[in-house]
């Protein structure tokens, strides 16, 4: 059996039904949940207090046996805590128990700031409340998620037709996550500094021109003229108006891809959305890109023990 250890450094759950769904979904799939307690806490808009949610981070590996740590939600909270978190302790404690750390959206912030700090391995992965509750659980992310926990050398084909990258294999360091959580690292000692990696990025409710200023960002600042490939994930959630005037993600996409001087790769799958794949932050990572889409071989990532 499987232990799930939930945290909530974030958000709460919307609704209690919605969590004990989650848990339900996750217990059918073999699962044993501890600290489901979580689940009932909150202050304000979070999870908890800071020092509640903080105490969730510092039990990741603390488990009698090897324990996968699953963020409930994403929201807001975790930049308040970053300085105070206890970096080398995890990262000692997840070595030592071959912990599993999953999550996206606001734990982007701790995923890179782990990464950063110790080059910790984790994985931007579903939540309890956004994916294991939905009220059909996505086929592709449980096929996904439990596929590379226990396959440590696993490939992830994507079929979507790459109109602005170039055909070629690329390897180096995947890692990435939620758009606007890694910006607001720009400039912090949370931000890892990564030479000839894979950066992967995704977000919802952003303008496609709210996330070309964002990557902009990135590349003025340095940071994708170091790595080897831009690979987008999903941007949902936003609308258009007439004021745009043919202004969408696409020409959005072309543009970047112009600008750019290394490859910009679509149609990942992964972000605010149901359908998923689980990604090692941090992995080793060879990425083939053919014209009909491209190919993820990722390797050096913790798996679930047989």
């Amino acid at each position: 059996m499987t232990t799930v250890r939930l945290i909530a450094p974030s958000g709460y759950p919307n609704e209690p039904a919605v969590a004990e769904r989650g848990v339900a979904a996750l217990q059918a799939q073999g699962c044993k949940l501890v600290n489901t307690e979580c689940l009932t806490r909150q202050h304000q808009r979070f999870a908890g207090n800071d020092d509640a949610r903080l105490a969730d981070l510092h039990q990741i590996g603390t488990g009698s046996g090897q324990e996968i740590a699953m963020a409930i939600r994403g929201g807001y909270g975790l930049t308040r805590l970053l300085d105070r978190i206890d970096f080398a302790a995890i990262h000692q404690r997840a070595q030592a128990t071959d912990a599993i750390i999953v999550g996206h959206s606001d734990f982007t912030a701790f995923q890179l700031a782990y990464l950063a700090a110790k080059g910790g391995v984790t994985f931007a992965g579903p939540h309890l409340c956004s994916d294991f509750a939905l009220a059909e659980v996505d086929t592709y992310m449980v096929e996904h998620f439990w596929g590379i926990l226990r396959d440590p050398a696993y490939t992830l084909r994507v079929d979507v037709p790459q109109a602005t990258a170039r055909s070629g294999r690329i390897a180096g360091t995947l890692w990435g996550g939620n758009l606007a959580m890694l910006c607001s690292l720009l400039g912090t000692t949370h931000l890892p500094k990564i030479d000839g990696g894979i950066l992967f990025v995704e977000d919802i409710n952003e303008h496609p021109y709210r996330v070309e200023r964002m990557l902009l960002q990135l590349a003025q600042a340095g940071v994708l003229e170091r790595q080897q490939a831009l690979v987008l994930g999903d941007f949902s959630g936003y609308r258009t108006t007439p004021y745009d005037a043919g202004y969408d993600f696409e020409p959005m996409c072309a543009y970047l891809a112009s600008r750019l001087s290394i490859p910009l790769v679509t149609g990942l799958p992964f972000g605010h959305c149901p359908t998923k794949a689980t990604l090692p932050v941090g992995a080793l990572a060879e990425l083939d890109i053919d014209a009909a889409g491209f190919t993820l071989h990722l390797s050096g990532y913790p798996t679930l023990r047989s």
